[in-house]
């Protein structure tokens, strides 16, 4: 049978927090690269995504379209299918398209709601829910089934290292994302061009610490799903994009044009 896939992503998970994390778990994957994402937010990350795209090496020397093409193939080694190509993905260009053609069952959980079932990125999958906890992982993790007679993809997206980094803390501002934002723009009391105070450097680097707190406790739990899951069970593990700290007085991301806001981790193979 295919192997199942897990497809686990931590958002806003830059690449150094992860490699400044304990992750036993995780390296049993193999070692972690440092690759850059498509996009600096949540949204048009997670839509490259399901289009089957993972974050890139930026090499040089070739043309785009053949690290495309390198890329697709790659679904052959994962699913344990031969044969997958390109044009195996056209003209939809949805990963999870392909995958139930195949006969996999696919299920998502994400954290954001700028990624709830109402969006795009939620049409091809079987079964495809936010869940209410921002931080529940563990919960995801306690609803996941494999079936030994059907093969399954999960796609995961982690809001534990997302701001506030499983904090709670009524000192820290409320930053929204986007979808927060077109939230608050139906509230008539809003103060339009208010800002929050920005952090200072000793904030910046406390959170940065918090967020590598939530990679180790990330580790743990997939560790926990390893257990959980069968022998044929193929991992990846990523990042949509990464986080800024204060570097060149950026905190975050999003509309940011900095290297470590698309820097991210990348790990993958059998459990």
């Amino acid at each position: 049978m295919a192997n199942n896939i897990v497809f686990i992503i931590m958002d806003s998970c830059r690449y150094d927090t992860f490699t400044m994390a304990d992750t036993p778990n995780i390296d049993r994957l193999g070692a972690v690269e440092k690759r850059y994402s498509y996009a600096s937010w949540t949204a048009p990350s997670h839509y490259a995504f399901t289009m089957g795209m993972m974050p890139h090496t930026s090499p040089v020397g070739v043309f785009a379209s053949t690290v495309y093409k390198e890329e697709f193939v790659l679904w052959t080694d994962r699913t344990g299918l031969p044969d997958i190509s390109f044009k195996d993905f056209l003209p939809e260009i949805s990963l999870p398209l392909v995958l139930r053609k195949l006969g996999y069952r696919t299920v998502a959980r994400v954290s954001l709601p700028v990624l709830n079932k109402f969006t795009l990125i939620s049409r091809d999958f079987d079964d495809y829910k936010l869940m209410e906890n921002h931080n529940d992982f563990s919960g995801m993790i306690d609803e996941m089934e494999f079936n030994p007679d059907q093969p399954h993809y999960y796609f995961l997206n982690l809001g534990e290292t997302h701001y506030p980094y499983m904090l709670n803390d009524d000192q820290l501002p409320h930053i929204s994302g986007v979808h927060g934002v077109f939230k608050s723009l139906d509230n008539r009391d809003r103060q339009q061009g208010s800002r929050e105070k920005f952090f200072d450097p000793e904030q910046m680097q406390m959170l940065h610490r918090q967020q590598v707190k939530c990679v180790e406790y990330l580790d743990g739990q997939i560790g926990r799903l390893m257990d959980k899951a069968p022998g044929n069970t193929w991992f990846i593990v990523t990042s949509d994009h990464g986080e800024l700290f204060g570097e060149d007085g950026y905190f975050g991301h999003g509309p940011v044009m900095h290297e470590k806001c698309f820097e991210v981790p990348f790990v993958e193979g059998l459990k």
